[in-house]
Protein backbone atom coordinates (compact mmCIF):
# COMPACT_ATOMS: atom_id res chain seq x y z
CA UNK A 1 0.00 0.00 0.00
CA UNK A 2 1.29 3.70 -0.63
CA UNK A 3 2.07 5.25 2.44
CA UNK A 4 3.85 8.82 3.08
CA UNK A 5 5.85 10.14 6.13
CA UNK A 6 4.89 13.14 8.76
CA UNK A 7 7.69 15.20 7.55
CA UNK A 8 5.75 14.86 3.75
CA UNK A 9 2.34 15.34 5.15
CA UNK A 10 3.38 18.47 7.08
CA UNK A 11 4.90 19.80 3.36
CA UNK A 12 1.91 18.92 1.43
CA UNK A 13 -0.57 20.51 3.69
CA UNK A 14 1.18 23.77 4.03
CA UNK A 15 1.62 23.83 -0.01
CA UNK A 16 -2.42 23.35 -0.14
CA UNK A 17 -2.79 25.92 2.13
CA UNK A 18 -0.35 28.27 0.72
CA UNK A 19 -2.00 27.42 -3.15
CA UNK A 20 -5.52 27.43 -1.91
CA UNK A 21 -5.87 24.04 -2.93
CA UNK A 22 -7.11 22.58 0.74
CA UNK A 23 -10.34 20.94 -0.51
CA UNK A 24 -8.60 19.14 -3.01
CA UNK A 25 -7.04 15.84 -3.01
CA UNK A 26 -2.84 15.15 -3.77
CA UNK A 27 -2.74 12.98 -6.98
CA UNK A 28 -0.09 10.72 -6.98
CA UNK A 29 1.49 8.84 -10.11
CA UNK A 30 3.61 6.76 -11.72
CA UNK A 31 4.72 4.77 -14.93
CA UNK A 32 7.36 3.10 -16.53
CA UNK A 33 9.40 4.17 -19.68
CA UNK A 34 10.22 1.92 -22.57
CA UNK A 35 13.63 1.42 -20.75
CA UNK A 36 12.44 0.98 -17.50
CA UNK A 37 13.27 3.96 -14.99
CA UNK A 38 9.98 4.68 -13.00
CA UNK A 39 8.79 8.93 -13.50
CA UNK A 40 6.89 10.03 -10.32
CA UNK A 41 4.62 12.63 -10.56
CA UNK A 42 2.05 14.57 -7.83
CA UNK A 43 -0.08 17.25 -7.81
CA UNK A 44 -3.06 18.71 -5.89
CA UNK A 45 -6.30 17.20 -7.95
CA UNK A 46 -10.10 16.62 -7.70
CA UNK A 47 -11.19 12.93 -7.07
CA UNK A 48 -12.31 10.76 -10.07
CA UNK A 49 -15.35 7.70 -9.35
CA UNK A 50 -12.19 5.43 -9.96
CA UNK A 51 -9.70 6.53 -8.12
CA UNK A 52 -8.57 4.59 -5.24
CA UNK A 53 -8.75 7.35 -2.08
CA UNK A 54 -6.82 7.04 0.93
CA UNK A 55 -6.44 8.88 3.82
CA UNK A 56 -2.64 9.13 4.84
CA UNK A 57 -1.37 11.11 7.64
CA UNK A 58 -4.40 13.54 7.71
CA UNK A 59 -3.57 14.13 3.77
CA UNK A 60 -6.50 12.96 1.32
CA UNK A 61 -4.66 11.10 -1.63
CA UNK A 62 -6.12 9.73 -4.49
CA UNK A 63 -4.12 7.22 -7.22
CA UNK A 64 -5.78 6.49 -10.98
CA UNK A 65 -5.83 2.58 -11.25
CA UNK A 66 -2.73 2.69 -13.88
CA UNK A 67 -0.26 4.38 -11.29
CA UNK A 68 -1.52 1.53 -8.00
CA UNK A 69 -0.13 -1.38 -8.71
CA UNK A 70 3.54 0.69 -9.65
CA UNK A 71 2.86 2.77 -6.81
CA UNK A 72 2.17 -0.32 -4.47
CA UNK A 73 4.48 -0.66 -1.04
CA UNK A 74 6.20 2.85 -2.19
CA UNK A 75 6.43 5.33 0.53
CA UNK A 76 6.53 9.27 0.06
CA UNK A 77 9.13 11.33 2.42
CA UNK A 78 10.01 14.86 2.16
CA UNK A 79 14.12 14.75 2.93
CA UNK A 80 17.60 17.24 2.99
CA UNK A 81 19.08 15.50 0.18
CA UNK A 82 21.74 18.02 0.32
CA UNK A 83 22.51 20.71 2.90
CA UNK A 84 19.77 23.39 2.78
CA UNK A 85 18.38 21.19 -0.29
CA UNK A 86 14.62 19.68 0.72
CA UNK A 87 12.80 17.78 -1.97
CA UNK A 88 10.17 14.60 -1.95
CA UNK A 89 11.21 11.50 -2.90
CA UNK A 90 9.90 8.25 -3.75
CA UNK A 91 11.11 5.55 -2.10
CA UNK A 92 10.23 1.32 -2.99
CA UNK A 93 9.70 -0.38 -0.01
CA UNK A 94 10.04 -3.72 -1.86
CA UNK A 95 13.23 -3.11 -4.71
CA UNK A 96 11.44 -3.10 -7.98
CA UNK A 97 12.66 -5.40 -10.97
CA UNK A 98 14.58 -2.74 -12.47
CA UNK A 99 17.17 -1.30 -9.76
CA UNK A 100 16.77 -1.00 -5.91
CA UNK A 101 15.33 2.43 -5.29
CA UNK A 102 14.03 5.69 -7.13
CA UNK A 103 14.22 9.27 -6.11
CA UNK A 104 11.59 11.72 -7.40
CA UNK A 105 12.84 15.43 -7.76
CA UNK A 106 8.88 17.70 -7.71
CA UNK A 107 7.02 19.20 -5.70
CA UNK A 108 3.30 19.34 -5.19
CA UNK A 109 0.54 22.08 -6.39
CA UNK A 110 0.82 25.18 -8.41
CA UNK A 111 3.34 26.96 -5.81
CA UNK A 112 5.47 24.11 -5.37
CA UNK A 113 7.01 22.76 -2.30
CA UNK A 114 10.15 21.31 -2.35
CA UNK A 115 11.66 22.32 -5.19
CA UNK A 116 9.72 20.96 -8.26
CA UNK A 117 6.00 20.74 -9.91
CA UNK A 118 3.27 19.04 -10.99
CA UNK A 119 4.39 16.31 -13.30
CA UNK A 120 7.63 15.65 -11.27
CA UNK A 121 9.99 12.94 -12.32
CA UNK A 122 12.14 10.23 -10.63
CA UNK A 123 15.18 8.43 -11.44
CA UNK A 124 15.96 4.41 -10.96
CA UNK A 125 19.10 4.16 -9.11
Amino acid sequence: MFNLTPAAAQQIQQAAQASGALEMALRVAAKKDADGEMQYGMGFDDPNDEDLKLELEGVAVVINGESQELLLDTVLDFVELHPGEFNFIFIPTSPPSCGSGSIGTGGCGSTGCGGGGCGSQGTTH
